[in-house]
Protein backbone atom coordinates (compact mmCIF):
# COMPACT_ATOMS: atom_id res chain seq x y z
CA UNK A 1 0.00 0.00 0.00
CA UNK A 2 1.46 3.34 -1.04
CA UNK A 3 -1.52 5.58 -0.29
CA UNK A 4 -4.41 5.38 2.16
CA UNK A 5 -7.57 7.48 2.33
CA UNK A 6 -8.94 7.20 5.87
CA UNK A 7 -12.43 7.52 7.30
CA UNK A 8 -10.96 8.89 10.53
CA UNK A 9 -7.56 10.04 11.78
CA UNK A 10 -5.98 9.47 15.18
CA UNK A 11 -3.03 11.61 16.19
CA UNK A 12 -0.39 11.12 18.80
CA UNK A 13 0.31 14.48 20.42
CA UNK A 14 3.76 15.03 21.95
CA UNK A 15 6.44 15.22 19.27
CA UNK A 16 3.93 14.69 16.48
CA UNK A 17 1.46 17.58 16.56
CA UNK A 18 3.44 19.77 18.94
CA UNK A 19 7.14 20.32 19.55
CA UNK A 20 6.84 19.47 23.22
CA UNK A 21 9.76 17.07 23.62
CA UNK A 22 12.29 19.87 24.41
CA UNK A 23 9.95 21.13 27.13
CA UNK A 24 9.48 17.62 28.53
CA UNK A 25 13.26 17.15 28.56
CA UNK A 26 13.70 20.38 30.50
CA UNK A 27 11.09 19.28 33.03
CA UNK A 28 12.57 15.79 33.34
CA UNK A 29 16.07 17.21 33.78
CA UNK A 30 14.87 19.51 36.57
CA UNK A 31 13.15 16.69 38.44
CA UNK A 32 16.17 14.39 38.06
CA UNK A 33 18.88 16.91 38.95
CA UNK A 34 16.97 18.30 41.94
CA UNK A 35 17.26 14.80 43.40
CA UNK A 36 21.03 14.70 43.05
CA UNK A 37 21.26 12.61 39.88
CA UNK A 38 22.90 13.41 36.56
CA UNK A 39 20.43 13.62 33.70
CA UNK A 40 21.11 10.83 31.19
CA UNK A 41 19.30 11.21 27.83
CA UNK A 42 19.89 7.52 27.09
CA UNK A 43 17.72 6.57 30.07
CA UNK A 44 14.79 8.80 29.18
CA UNK A 45 15.03 7.77 25.51
CA UNK A 46 14.13 4.19 26.49
CA UNK A 47 10.67 5.29 27.58
CA UNK A 48 9.70 7.87 24.94
CA UNK A 49 6.19 7.24 23.63
CA UNK A 50 5.03 5.31 26.68
CA UNK A 51 2.14 6.27 28.94
CA UNK A 52 3.28 8.93 31.37
CA UNK A 53 3.03 6.68 34.44
CA UNK A 54 5.11 3.91 32.82
CA UNK A 55 7.61 6.57 31.77
CA UNK A 56 8.13 7.66 35.38
CA UNK A 57 8.10 4.09 36.62
CA UNK A 58 11.08 3.49 34.35
CA UNK A 59 12.90 6.61 35.50
CA UNK A 60 12.17 5.92 39.16
CA UNK A 61 13.70 2.46 38.87
CA UNK A 62 16.70 3.46 36.73
CA UNK A 63 17.65 6.47 38.83
CA UNK A 64 16.76 4.85 42.17
CA UNK A 65 14.47 7.63 43.39
CA UNK A 66 12.83 7.14 46.77
CA UNK A 67 9.60 8.87 45.75
CA UNK A 68 6.86 6.96 44.00
CA UNK A 69 6.46 7.18 40.21
CA UNK A 70 3.03 8.75 40.80
CA UNK A 71 4.53 11.53 42.92
CA UNK A 72 7.30 12.22 40.40
CA UNK A 73 4.82 12.22 37.54
CA UNK A 74 2.54 14.70 39.27
CA UNK A 75 5.46 17.08 39.82
CA UNK A 76 6.38 16.82 36.14
CA UNK A 77 2.78 17.36 35.00
CA UNK A 78 2.47 20.50 37.09
CA UNK A 79 5.64 21.97 35.62
CA UNK A 80 4.65 20.99 32.10
CA UNK A 81 1.22 22.58 32.36
CA UNK A 82 2.84 25.82 33.57
CA UNK A 83 5.32 25.92 30.69
CA UNK A 84 3.05 24.96 27.79
CA UNK A 85 1.29 28.35 27.42
CA UNK A 86 4.66 30.12 27.40
CA UNK A 87 6.77 27.80 25.25
CA UNK A 88 4.71 25.42 23.15
CA UNK A 89 4.96 25.48 19.36
CA UNK A 90 3.14 23.30 16.89
CA UNK A 91 4.98 21.06 14.46
CA UNK A 92 5.22 22.31 10.85
CA UNK A 93 2.02 21.54 8.99
CA UNK A 94 -0.02 20.57 12.05
CA UNK A 95 -2.68 23.27 11.79
CA UNK A 96 -2.87 22.93 8.01
CA UNK A 97 -3.39 19.17 8.24
CA UNK A 98 -6.02 19.52 10.95
CA UNK A 99 -7.81 22.20 8.93
CA UNK A 100 -7.82 19.91 5.89
CA UNK A 101 -9.47 17.06 7.76
CA UNK A 102 -11.95 19.46 9.35
CA UNK A 103 -12.91 20.86 5.94
CA UNK A 104 -13.28 17.35 4.51
CA UNK A 105 -15.48 16.21 7.39
CA UNK A 106 -13.01 13.53 8.47
CA UNK A 107 -13.24 13.09 12.26
CA UNK A 108 -10.03 13.31 14.24
CA UNK A 109 -8.97 12.18 17.71
CA UNK A 110 -5.90 12.42 19.90
CA UNK A 111 -4.48 9.25 21.46
CA UNK A 112 -1.70 10.24 23.84
CA UNK A 113 0.26 8.77 26.70
CA UNK A 114 0.20 12.18 28.38
CA UNK A 115 -2.43 12.72 31.06
CA UNK A 116 -5.50 14.93 30.73
CA UNK A 117 -4.03 18.13 32.28
CA UNK A 118 -1.26 18.17 29.66
CA UNK A 119 -3.61 17.49 26.75
CA UNK A 120 -5.99 20.20 27.95
CA UNK A 121 -3.15 22.71 28.23
CA UNK A 122 -2.05 21.94 24.66
CA UNK A 123 -5.57 22.17 23.22
CA UNK A 124 -6.32 25.42 25.06
CA UNK A 125 -2.99 27.03 24.15
CA UNK A 126 -3.39 26.32 20.43
CA UNK A 127 -7.18 26.77 20.28
CA UNK A 128 -7.57 23.34 18.70
CA UNK A 129 -10.69 22.09 20.49
CA UNK A 130 -12.84 22.27 17.34
CA UNK A 131 -10.49 19.94 15.46
CA UNK A 132 -11.03 16.88 17.67
CA UNK A 133 -14.20 14.95 18.37
CA UNK A 134 -12.50 12.52 20.77
CA UNK A 135 -9.47 12.21 23.04
CA UNK A 136 -7.83 9.33 24.87
CA UNK A 137 -5.23 10.16 27.52
CA UNK A 138 -2.87 7.99 29.50
CA UNK A 139 -4.96 8.26 32.66
CA UNK A 140 -7.91 6.59 30.88
CA UNK A 141 -6.23 3.29 30.00
CA UNK A 142 -4.68 0.50 32.02
CA UNK A 143 -2.01 -0.32 29.46
CA UNK A 144 -0.15 2.36 27.57
CA UNK A 145 1.65 2.21 24.24
CA UNK A 146 3.01 -0.06 22.74
CA UNK A 147 -0.16 -1.86 23.85
CA UNK A 148 -2.96 -1.01 21.35
CA UNK A 149 -5.53 -0.12 24.02
CA UNK A 150 -5.15 3.66 23.56
CA UNK A 151 -5.74 3.45 19.82
CA UNK A 152 -8.58 0.95 20.06
CA UNK A 153 -10.42 3.18 22.53
CA UNK A 154 -9.90 6.20 20.27
CA UNK A 155 -11.38 4.32 17.30
CA UNK A 156 -14.32 3.22 19.44
CA UNK A 157 -15.00 6.81 20.47
CA UNK A 158 -14.83 7.91 16.83
CA UNK A 159 -17.20 5.13 15.82
CA UNK A 160 -14.86 3.99 13.03
CA UNK A 161 -13.34 0.53 12.70
CA UNK A 162 -9.57 0.48 13.36
CA UNK A 163 -8.69 -0.68 9.84
CA UNK A 164 -10.33 2.45 8.41
CA UNK A 165 -8.38 4.77 10.72
CA UNK A 166 -5.10 6.44 9.92
CA UNK A 167 -2.76 6.73 12.92
CA UNK A 168 -0.02 9.34 12.97
CA UNK A 169 2.95 8.78 15.26
CA UNK A 170 6.42 10.14 15.93
CA UNK A 171 7.86 7.31 18.06
CA UNK A 172 8.47 3.61 17.37
CA UNK A 173 6.64 2.78 20.60
CA UNK A 174 3.53 4.59 19.45
CA UNK A 175 3.75 3.17 15.95
CA UNK A 176 3.82 -0.36 17.38
CA UNK A 177 0.63 0.42 19.29
CA UNK A 178 -1.15 1.72 16.20
CA UNK A 179 -0.11 -1.25 14.06
CA UNK A 180 -1.14 -3.67 16.82
CA UNK A 181 -4.56 -1.99 16.80
CA UNK A 182 -4.90 -2.88 13.11
CA UNK A 183 -4.43 0.65 11.80
CA UNK A 184 -2.40 2.05 8.95
CA UNK A 185 0.33 4.07 10.66
CA UNK A 186 2.17 7.01 9.11
CA UNK A 187 5.30 7.83 11.07
CA UNK A 188 6.77 11.32 11.21
CA UNK A 189 9.90 10.78 13.32
CA UNK A 190 10.72 13.43 15.89
CA UNK A 191 14.46 14.05 15.55
CA UNK A 192 14.61 14.96 19.24
CA UNK A 193 14.51 11.26 20.11
CA UNK A 194 14.44 8.99 17.05
CA UNK A 195 15.28 8.41 13.38
CA UNK A 196 13.47 7.04 10.35
CA UNK A 197 15.56 3.86 10.50
CA UNK A 198 14.03 2.88 13.84
CA UNK A 199 10.63 2.35 12.18
CA UNK A 200 11.95 -0.44 9.99
CA UNK A 201 9.85 -3.53 10.55
CA UNK A 202 7.08 -1.50 12.21
CA UNK A 203 5.58 0.56 9.39
CA UNK A 204 6.73 1.23 5.83
CA UNK A 205 5.05 4.65 5.85
CA UNK A 206 7.70 7.07 7.13
CA UNK A 207 7.46 10.76 6.22
CA UNK A 208 9.65 13.78 6.86
CA UNK A 209 6.89 16.11 8.05
CA UNK A 210 3.16 16.59 8.46
CA UNK A 211 3.28 18.74 5.32
CA UNK A 212 4.20 15.63 3.35
CA UNK A 213 1.25 13.82 4.89
CA UNK A 214 -1.00 16.74 3.93
CA UNK A 215 0.11 16.49 0.32
CA UNK A 216 -0.82 12.81 0.34
CA UNK A 217 -4.19 13.42 1.93
CA UNK A 218 -5.06 16.03 -0.70
CA UNK A 219 -4.81 13.24 -3.26
CA UNK A 220 -7.89 11.69 -1.63
CA UNK A 221 -10.09 14.60 -2.67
Amino acid sequence: MTHFCPEAVIFDMDGLLVDSEPIWMEVERSVIEERGRDYDPAITAKYVGMRLLEFWQGLQADYGFSETPQALMEIAIGRMVALIPQRLEEKPGASDLLAHFHAEGIPCAIATGSFAPVLNAVIDTLNWSHHFVAHVTGDEVERGKPDPQTYLLAAERLGVSPERCLALEDSPTGARAAVAAGMVCYAVPDSAHTTAARFEGITPHVHDSLLTVLDMMRRCE
